[in-house]
């Protein structure tokens, strides 16, 4: 495995504020960049705002004020919100920087110097909402209207600059059917290739730019044209690594990072990464990135979100659930109560139910009673758990064994779920360990017995295992778990995955806290 990890968001407009779907992309970007920082592992995680184009030119004129201007203030809620989640970015990128556009110049450049953009002109539909040209084909099989917002495409004509897509379809194709990898999930894969063995037309690269009031990158070759916005944004990708060097202030870490391992994005975004972007570097000459993962949208109750139904989870809705639970709570629950890849079903009675059973009554139960006994019948002090081979402790070990062995491949995968339900498995069994062996009669019958602190030791063993491999999901209360157990714990840039069974030798007492997760009324 790769000693670099670089993983990405896509890039979100500001046309307006965040909301879950939002939240839900970053979060998940967020959780397996934790997780191999703690493996060791060279991480880069890219995330920030895609603030050119005609949308958030529109957006601006409605309220009366310059795209800058709206831009400015939007992109601070995302950054705030993202603050608030525990996003750990380690950049954030803005189109509108000079380090961005400069490079996307540059990366045009090259493409018309390779001849791979040429002047021609347009004549068919145009999806406003998308801001992408549609084939008549496509445009007849929606009924004419955009199939993401629902809205009539508009008639379009003009000059414009063509990057020479079909040109690169075959190789792509090639590279995808070779690359099983490279789209996931496979559905999405197998849609992204139906799509491409019927043909694909050229990509027109350019905007008048008097239309979007000169908000964007201009053409290097032709400054009354602006950069498309699609090409635009998916070039932040390198141009945030300092790719193309320009000789400027900013690092060049391309060749340390690149190829992105994954680009994270929603499914409605699929073949702009799966199909523009790796075309575009076919035609510069650039690896393609290992996955770019497309996962599904939230649900309100079985209802596509929206604001005119009033079902819509805006940041101030995520607000009011972090208050009410926790931050931590909200990254647990996006990433548990779905199959990442599929269409989510966001319910407050699902949100109760998993915060209940998996962690007020499960890991924070094991957490609590742990400690209690650890501190009345031990003084406090934690001793070595039984080894690996230990038959009575066999079912606790296992599940340990399993959380351990295959979260590697889990993670990589991105299968939250199932990471997530090995954690629950060991707590389970954790749990049931203790009802089983009784270490609280034991304590009354015997309590200087050696079998009252392996018992003990099992328990707390268990408790930090599942406490370490809850980090990525949940920062701040998993490290709180741990200060509470006793643990030291150097913070989110120390290795200390994977966890090893009795790995660990404990030097400070537990101390008993308020409630890690406490209970919500039903």
């Amino acid at each position: 495995m790769s000693g670099k990890f670089y993983i990405t968001t896509p890039i979100y407009y500001v046309n307006d504020q965040p909301h879950i779907g939002h939240a839900y992309t970053t979060i998940a970007a967020d959780v397996p960049a934790r997780y191999w920082r703690l493996c060791g592992r060279d991480v880069r995680f890219l995330t920030g705002t895609d603030e050119h184009g005609i949308k958030i030119v529109k957006a601006a004129g409605r309220e009366g004020i310059t795209p800058a201007a709206l831009a400015d203030r939007v992109v601070v809620h995302f950054r705030d919100l993202w603050e608030r989640m525990e996003i750990g970015y380690d950049d954030f990128i803005r189109t509108s920087q000079e380090r961005h556009k400069n490079r996307v110049r540059e990366l045009v450049r090259r493409l018309i110097d390779r001849d791979q953009i040429y002047l021609g002109s347009y004549d068919g539909w145009y999806d406003e909402d998308q801001e992408e040209f549609v084939t008549e084909n496509s445009a007849r099989e929606s009924g004419y209207k955009s199939p993401i917002s629902g809205r009539e495409l508009v008639r379009h004509t003009e000059e414009s600059y063509f990057f020479r897509l079909s040109r690169w379809v075959g190789p792509l194709i090639d590279h995808i059917e070779s690359h099983p990898e490279f789209i996931l999930p496979a559905t999405r894969r197998n849609e992204v290739l139906s799509k491409l063995k019927l043909g694909v037309e050229d990509l027109s690269v350019s905007r008048q730019a008097d239309k979007l009031k000169n908000w964007g990158v201009p053409m290097p070759n032709d400054p009354g044209r602006s950069v498309y916005v699609w090409i635009d944004a998916l070039s932040n990708y390198v141009t945030a690594l300092g790719y193309p060097p320009l000789g400027d202030t900013e690092q060049d870490l391309f060749a340390r990072y690149w190829p992105a391992d994954i680009h994270l994005i929603g499914k409605d975004i699929l073949w702009f990464h799966a199909v523009y972007w790796p075309c575009l570097l076919l035609a510069l000459d650039l690896p393609l990135p290992v996955t770019v993962f497309a996962h599904g949208w939230w649900l309100n109750q079985g209802r596509k979100m929206s604001k005119t139904l009033g079902n819509f989870i805006s940041r101030e809705e995520i607000g009011k659930i972090c208050a009410e639970y926790s931050p931590d709570y909200f990254r647990y629950f996006l990433l548990r109560s779905v199959r990442f890849g599929d269409d989510g079903n966001f319910s407050p009675e699902q949100l109760r139910e998993i915060y209940n059973a998996e962690l007020a009554n499960g890991v924070g139960n094991l957490l609590s009673r742990t400690v209690k006994m650890v501190e009345k019948y031990l003084s406090g002090t934690i001793g070595p758990p039984p080894p690996e081979g230990s038959s009575r402790e066999a079912e606790v070990i296992v599940r340990a064994r399993e959380l351990i062995e295959k979260s590697p491949g889990w993670m990589a995968r991105l299968e939250f779920q199932a990471y997530i339900g090995a954690v629950v498995g060991l707590e389970t069994a954790a749990n049931r360990y203790i009802e089983i062996n009784k270490p609280y009669r034991l304590a009354r019958e015997d309590p200087a017995s050696p079998r009252l602190a392996e018992i003990l030791a099992t328990c707390a063993e268990a408790v930090r295992i599942i406490l370490i491999y809850l980090l990525p999901l949940m920062p701040e209360k998993a490290a709180r778990g741990l200060e509470t157990l006793g643990v030291d714990y150097g913070g989110a840039g120390e290795a200390i995955l994977p966890a090893r069974w009795g790995g660990y030798r404990w030097t400070r007492p537990v101390k008993k806290g308020a409630p890690l997760f406490p209970k919500q009324p039903v």
